[in-house]
């Protein structure tokens, strides 16, 4: 798969619904968390769609929370996105918000990773070094079975997602953190830049 929307696009069209730092912080970090996913796991050829999905993937959350999922096939439609990227962007909810399911290999990561890069982000804030280089898997764990600690990020939809993907859930954490590492640097730079 690959996609005709330019980054250049997709990041105005995020910009224009969505203002909160916290946000567009999200947006690039599961754009990155996407990219390295569809490397390592042989995709490489469709790294800017796996990224793209993954940039796009709330597009709709911040200005229409109750109709997450279902307002984002309207806002994509501005930036001519193609019907694969925008099933892709509306199976990330799915069993939440959304009755579109995650079928492709990419849509599964997303529908996972997302929720996943929320509760490290969180867990990272809480460090000395505020960086998820130094975030080991057990530290991680930890986090998850405390239930008050980033109590909005769902850990049936991250044991679903791990299981969509035929995972342990160690395996999809240990990945996630890595590809959280391949792209903390450059998403600095980039909200530093905004």
């Amino acid at each position: 798969m690959k996609t005709e929307v330019t980054r250049e696009q997709a990041l105005s069209l995020l910009k224009k619904y969505n203002q909160e730092p916290f946000h567009i912080l999200h947006a690039l970090t599961v754009e990155g968390t996407m990219r390295w996913y569809a490397r390592e796991l042989g995709y490489g050829d469709e790294e800017d769609f796996w990224a793209m999905a993954g940039l796009l993937h709330d597009v709709d959350f911040e200005k229409y929370p109750e109709e997450h999922c279902k307002k984002a096939p309207e806002l994509l439609a501005e930036i001519g996105a193609e019907p694969e990227l925008v099933h892709a962007v509306c199976s990330h909810g799915y069993g939440l918000c959304s009755d579109v399911e995650p079928v492709h290999q990419m849509e599964k990561v997303l529908f996972a990773a997302d929720e996943l890069t929320g509760l490290i982000g969180a867990a990272v804030k809480m460090r000395p070094s505020k960086s998820v280089m130094d975030l080991e898997v057990s530290s991680l764990k930890k986090k998850f079975k405390d239930k008050r600690f980033a109590a909005g990020c769902s850990r049936d939809v991250i044991r679903q997602g791990a299981e969509r993907l035929g995972w342990s859930l160690d395996e999809l954490m240990e990945k996630t953190i890595l590809a959280m590492r391949s792209c903390e640097e450059s998403v600095n730079q980039e909200m530093e830049n905004q």
